[in-house]
């Protein structure tokens, strides 16, 4: 009966660890067979128990593998996560070199604007030195030519005194007669200086109402333009909108706003000023800066 439970337990553990799809075995009720002797048993188990301790072994082994390639595998990604780490140090210490580099870039443009506005400084304080020195040496000279005129017109009339009376006289008349011609030519000054002036309203009044005039022009040429991209139905009558259209000098549409108005009148309104794409736009610059950004109030036309 122990021979029996020893065959069984081999057979079992062999079963075990054998192959999935396991082989029948095919029974034989000889007697023979049913009662085998002794030595056969004892050696059957000795065979079974080998390729026990075999497929064990493997077992170890392969467990022994599988630990070994799991430690290589958390190695990998302890290694990987270490460079990452030194990555990311050298990428901090990278940035803070660029922070550091930045922050003597701006001392140095500091320090560079304080050396420019010291300079400057300097400049300008030698400028006005220089002008007073000018100044007071111009008025030196002009003293010393005043002077000079002054001794010169003394030692004049010192030499002249039975003159005196005479030239007086003629210089009295002589300076009437300048004040006179003074007044006249002032007169005459003030006279060209209004009709100048007139004149110059006039043309500036009727430059203003051609540049009017010009605007009121392609203010309906562009009326005209939007109407002929307009698509228009019987709901929109007698409803607007505001429009205010930028454009280019070449006339090219840069943009267009919608203001106070009926939305449906708008939205049609803005796609056919897009539509059109160029608007109609003077070539004089005067009219062209007063209808760079136009504003305009547009009815459907039925």
């Amino acid at each position: 009966m122990g021979i029996h439970a020893a065959i069984a337990v081999v057979l079992l553990v062999s079963f075990e660890f054998s192959s999935p799809t396991p082989t029948p075995m095919e029974v034989n009720l000889e007697q023979s067979e049913m009662n085998p002797k002794p030595e056969e048993i004892v050696n059957a188990v000795s065979v079974d128990k080998a390729a026990v301790e075999r497929q064990v072994q493997r077992i170890k082994d392969q467990k022994a593998a599988e630990r070994r390639a799991e430690q290589q595998r958390i190695q990998e990604l302890e290694r990987k996560a270490a460079e990452a780490r030194k990555a990311r140090e050298r990428e901090q210490q990278r940035l803070e070199q660029i922070a550091e580099q930045q922050k003597q870039e701006e001392q140095q443009a500091a320090e560079a604007r304080k050396r420019a506005q010291q300079a400057k400084k300097e400049a300008e304080q030698l400028a006005e030195q220089r002008r007073k020195e000018e100044q007071a040496a111009k008025q030196a000279a002009e003293r010393r030519a005043q002077a000079e005129r002054e001794a010169e017109e003394a030692a004049r009339k010192k030499a002249a005194a039975e003159e005196a009376a005479r030239k007086a006289e003629e210089e009295r008349k002589r300076r009437e007669e300048e004040e006179r011609q003074r007044r006249l030519a002032a007169e005459r000054e003030a006279q060209l200086q209004k009709e100048m002036e007139e004149e110059r309203q006039r043309r500036s009044a009727a430059r203003r109402r051609q540049v009017l005039s010009e605007l009121e022009k392609y203010q309906a040429l562009i009326q005209q333009t939007i109407q002929r991209n307009w698509n228009v139905d019987d709901s929109m009558s007698g409803k607007s909108c505001e429009l205010t259209i930028s454009l280019a000098p070449s006339g090219f549409v840069k943009s267009v706003t919608t203001g106070a108005g009926d939305p449906a009148v708008c939205r049609s309104a803005e796609n056919a000023v897009l539509k059109a794409t160029t608007l109609p736009v003077s070539e004089d610059p005067e009219v062209y800066q007063q209808m760079s950004t136009i504003k305009l109030t547009v009815k459907p036309q039925l």
